[in-house]
């Protein structure tokens, strides 16, 4: 039997992964290109690639412990490419998690 814990720290880092990808595109892009610092997607996309990796391999850890199918694995990625995207999908993966 799998442990939820996976499930949840998938969440969290999706949640997480949002949110960097919203501050990478709406704050240090904005930064970078209208007030010429380049610092700051440096930094935010640091952050952000960080949690995309961790938020990949979570992603295949619960297809692993859960028995999820490769269409949910489409379906959660193009979620971590789409502005909001895994905070939409939230409340779906917390279904999924209540179930699990």
């Amino acid at each position: 039997m799998q442990s939820k814990k996976t499930y949840i720290w998938f969440r969290k880092i999706a949640w997480l992964e949002g949110l960097s990808y919203l501050a990478l595109l709406f704050i240090a892009m904005p930064l970078k290109y209208l007030m010429d610092i380049p610092m700051a997607v440096r930094i935010v996309g640091s952050i952000h690639g960080a949690l995309f990796v961790a938020f990949i391999v979570m992603m295949y850890m619960v297809y692993n412990d859960y028995g999820r199918n490769i269409k949910w694995m489409m379906k959660a990625f193009l979620a971590s490419i789409i502005p909001f995207g895994t905070m939409m999908m939230d409340k779906e993966w917390k279904q999924e998690e209540a179930l699990a």
